[in-house]
């Protein structure tokens, strides 16, 4: 990704098509080769670690891994364009690569004041790669954090001028201009929020009633929990799951229904999707027997 930044040259300019036009395919082309043999590379080497294909591989050789392409939003705007085009490029012709997102603090000072050409560069590149999927960090941020006059629309760019599919925190949802309408529109479109309740306490500061989990379920938005970054957080899935269920009373039937989320929105094909949810399926069948509710 780091490479393609450099692809558009230039100043930015309003006509997206025109900054578009500057990109050459054959570049675009070089680079996804490149970052195809590196991805295919990593993937082999995890998997030789596991031991996959062994008598005796690794629960993980189990697990289904695809990428996203990552755009750095910090930094200026022609790069992050650029970055933008070669993820939906690199989406369209990798199978491994499903979708794109945008990293780095949704904060600094480049991402805020670049945020809705940022929006409209991916809903125009989008149409690049119809089938490519589009998570979007949206809403990170509180008061305090930033001026309040940034809270207010970040959300719903995300989702109607870039075309999001998934929210990655959506924190300040209760801030976003018409906010009831906003999650009106959330669950109508069927757009799922990724919950991250360690991360959002650590860095933002917002747990327990000032978070908007409840809001989201209470409006039928659809959601899902997430650890953000284990690395970062030294958290696990497991860490998330139970911080919800002891700080908001969650019942079987809502830990279930998260955890479906979490493969129901998940950027695959329908017959590599439909598998997944049938062994989930299997799974809580063989948990329910072992543990058959009182």
């Amino acid at each position: 990704m780091a490479e393609a930044a450099g692809l558009a040259s230039g100043l930015w300019n309003d006509d997206l098509a025109a900054m578009r036009g500057r990109i050459g395919d054959a570049e675009l082309d070089r680079i996804a080769a490149d970052v195809g043999r590196t991805l295919d590379e990593t993937v082999h080497q995890a998997r030789t670690m596991l031991g996959c294909g062994r008598a005796a591989p690794d629960a993980g050789c189990a697990v289904t891994v695809r990428f996203l392409g990552q755009v750095i939003r910090t930094r200026a705007a022609t790069e992050v364009f650029a970055q933008i085009v070669f993820a939906f490029h690199l989406a369209r012709s990798n199978p491994l690569v499903v979708g794109i997102n945008l990293v780095a603090p949704e904060d600094d000072p480049i991402a805020l004041a670049d945020y809705s050409r940022h929006m409209r560069a991916v809903g125009f590149a989008s149409r690049s790669a119809p089938d490519a999927g589009i998570a979007l960090h949206a809403g990170e941020l509180a008061l305090g954090l930033v001026d309040p006059k940034h809270l207010r629309f970040h959300i719903r760019e995300a989702v109607e001028v870039a075309g999001a599919q998934r929210i990655g925190h959506g924190t300040d949802i209760m801030h976003e201009d018409a906010p009831y309408e906003l999650l009106a529109t959330l669950r109508r479109r069927d757009v799922l929020v990724e919950i991250s309740l360690t991360s959002s306490a650590v860095i933002l500061g917002v747990e327990g009633d000032r978070h908007p989990f409840p809001i989201y379920r209470h409006a039928g938005v659809s959601v899902a929990l997430s650890t953000d970054d284990e690395g970062v957080s030294r958290i696990d899935l497991s860490h998330e799951y139970r911080r919800a269920v002891q700080t908001y009373g969650l019942t079987y039937a809502d830990v279930k229904a998260l955890s479906y989320n979490s493969l129901s929105y998940g950027f695959l094909p329908l017959a590599e999707k439909q598998a997944l949810l049938a062994e989930l399926d299997r799974r809580f069948a063989v948990f329910e027997a072992e543990y058959p509710r009182q």
